[in-house]
């Protein structure tokens, strides 16, 4: 059996791992190194570095389009892909007997697209889960094989839910591939009408809005944790934000009706209290541009509490 594994975050390298472990993979296909950091280190994406501790194959086409001849000079019988990051041309998607296979993480036909983790969070969605389908050159529309769901848990981050549903694909693609090969597998087509879409991430998403409720704030918090991170503004200086908690208070709109959103009503010890649509976020983890990561208690013990003192609202 000749398996091309096609991946390239975190997400991806517990199935490569119990795929390899399984099955045997001849190649691995991810995108290139990139330069990283202010540094501009070159840097090799999870999947490279989990392949090249098995000792597999690395290909790393920087448009797949134009450079995939590597990839049938292989003759795959079945193609895996998980989170890999470019469109597959369909001379690679259509050559393998058993056909090509993506490892989704959302319960199609809800959420396709790149980001469908971070925006089932961002949503306020109360459960997700992963898809083994069939590829198709029209994104994530192929086939459904087969689906399992987790919850989202009130405290679930992107972080989190990205490792739950890791080992979540990994099981499930290893209790679908062998109905796969015996070609006994169901094939179940998506319904058009209820496609929504989780498109990737842009940078002015990352910005905290502090005319959202509580509860939306919340969501985007978490969806941007750990990474990229959500942000606000203090007079110029960016303020990323990491974890929030939200505070519902007691006659808040006769107390606060002339408060700007976003205007810091209170410093508590380790939280800083900031006035939202509907009640108040607590800030309670932070990083200041040029600083590491810490909780906001440390932050206020330091350099931070008088930052906030000169001024009072976010933006």
């Amino acid at each position: 059996m000749k398996i091309v594994f096609m991946g390239t975050p975190q997400f991806s390298v517990k199935i490569l791992t119990a795929l390899h472990e399984m099955y045997g993979v001849s190649l691995v296909v991810t995108q290139p190194d990139k330069a990283v950091g202010r540094k501009k280190v070159m840097t090799y994406s999870p999947v490279k570095e989990e392949a090249l501790r098995l000792g597999i194959e690395v290909f790393q086409p920087t448009v797949i389009k134009q450079d995939f001849n590597r990839i049938l000079e292989i003759k795959p019988d079945i193609i895996i892909t998980a989170a890999y990051g470019q469109i597959i041309p369909n001379e690679v998607i259509d050559y393998p007997k058993y056909g090509s296979l993506n490892v989704h993480g959302s319960l199609l036909p809800l959420l396709r697209g790149g980001a469908p983790i971070q925006r089932a969070i961002m949503r306020m969605h109360n459960i997700t889960g992963i898809t083994i389908m069939y590829m198709a050159y029209k994104m994530d529309s192929g086939d459904i094989i087969s689906q399992k769901s987790i919850p989202i848990l009130p405290y679930d981050t992107s972080e989190t839910l990205f490792d739950k549903l890791s080992i979540l694909g990994k099981d499930l693609l290893l209790e679908t591939l062998p109905e796969v090969f015996a070609q006994t597998n169901k094939r179940i087509p998506q319904d058009p009408h209820l496609v929504t879409y989780a498109y990737n991430l842009k940078r002015e998403e990352e910005q905290i809005n502090w005319d959202l409720s509580m509860e939306e704030i919340d969501a985007h918090v978490r969806a941007f944790t750990k990474e990229p991170g959500c942000f606000t503004t203090l007079e110029g200086k960016i303020l990323k934000v990491y974890r929030v908690e939200m505070m519902a208070c007691a006659n808040f709109e006769d107390l606060h009706q002339n408060d700007a959103n976003g205007t810091i009503l209170k410093i508590f010890k380790d939280a800083i209290g900031v006035k939202c649509s509907n009640g108040v976020i607590k800030i309670k983890e932070v990083q200041l541009e040029g600083k590491k990561r810490q909780s906001v208690e440390v932050f206020l013990s330091g350099a931070g509490r008088n930052i906030i003192a000169e001024h009072k609202q976010f933006k």
